[in-house]
């Protein structure tokens, strides 16, 4: 069963990188509508500008040209690798699934004792919830080639660098508190994953729409709209700072049951309490009028750069009542 689940694994990290071909296929063929799409912020802000001063009005828009039978076939290969790239996706996750509970049986628990499981699960909530917005909104599917990347990236580094064998549960994990905390911390740091591609997204779409034709800027050329990346970046946040919140609350409570004290200042307990601080200062910037949506946004992108700290800088670099990383 265990080399099942490490086969299943492979064959899953095999079935993102052909979706982010697909995807990185679709992006690269483009069409039309995305460029028509982000002439229109331009025609509506020199029209308000001519409004402004006096100087009439803005010329309609030239009817619109038929596309050739050239960009009509690229066209249709685009959306047809767009969706080889959704499939391709869909089958890595049942994939990443199917290792997860065949790594769970042959372990006898959950499949979260150990950063290469830890690792594994949360890519997995991640790719799980990116199916999950795409369903109900496949106008985003452009944002699949950022979101598969991640996973290619993630998934081979916790198979060809924090793989550990099967061992069983050290004793201070041995809880129904195991289940409860890390079942939750799994959970909400799967859809921070997911909100911080199109956090990076909406940083440099913004910035192409402003005018920015440098790198990176001009990699976001074909991403939907600013306003529409930012608007999801803050729903996967609102959603996942809860329970976020709640998985703290709860390891404050299981150590007290473990430990005999609720809060120690371990390092992992440090940089949780760090996240949270600056996951709240995100979703509360973003909600003050005064505050630009991109400064709220690179806090968003630093939130998560410190759980990317919580979960390998802690588990490498630190000891403490925390330290089951497992790379031995």
């Amino acid at each position: 069963m265990s080399a099942l689940s490490d086969n299943l694994v492979t064959f899953a990290i095999l079935a993102y990188l052909v979706a982010m071909i697909g995807h990185a296929v679709e992006y690269a063929l483009g069409n039309g509508r995305t460029r028509i799409a982000a002439a229109a912020p331009v025609r509506e802000l020199v029209a308000r500008e001519l409004v402004g001063a006096g100087g009439g009005t803005l010329p309609p828009p030239p009817a619109p040209v038929p596309p050739s039978a050239a960009a009509d076939r690229s066209t249709r290969r685009a959306r047809l690798a767009g969706l080889i790239g959704v499939g391709a996706t869909a089958v890595a996750a049942v994939l990443h699934l199917a290792a997860l509970v065949t790594r769970g049986l042959a372990a006898d628990r959950m499949p979260w004792g150990n950063m290469y499981e830890f690792v594994l699960t949360v890519t997995f909530i991640g790719v799980a919830a990116w199916l999950v917005v795409l369903w109900k909104r496949p106008s985003l599917r452009k944002l699949g080639l950022f979101l598969t990347l991640v996973m290619v990236l993630l998934v081979a580094t916790a198979e060809l660098v924090l793989y550990v064998p099967i061992v069983p549960l050290v004793p201070a994990l041995n809880s129904y508190w195991f289940v409860i905390h890390v079942s939750t911390i799994v959970f909400a740091s799967g859809i921070f994953l997911l909100g911080v591609v199109p956090a990076v997204g909406y940083l440099m779409r913004n910035g192409y729409e402003q005018g920015k034709r440098s790198f990176p800027y001009t990699l976001a050329k074909r991403l939907p709209g600013a306003v529409g990346l930012e608007r999801l970046t803050f729903a996967l946040h609102a959603f996942a700072f809860p329970i976020f919140t709640f998985a703290v609350i709860a390891g404050a409570i299981w150590a007290e049951a473990a430990w005999g004290r609720p809060w120690g200042w371990d390092p992992k307990e440090t940089w949780a309490f760090i996240s949270w601080v600056v996951y709240a200062g995100y979703l509360h910037a973003r909600a003050t009028p005064s505050v630009k949506r991109n400064v709220a946004t690179w806090l968003a992108v630093l939130g998560f750069l410190t759980m990317l700290m919580n979960l390998f800088g802690v588990n490498i670099f630190f000891t403490g009542l925390h330290s089951y990383g497992g790379l031995d």
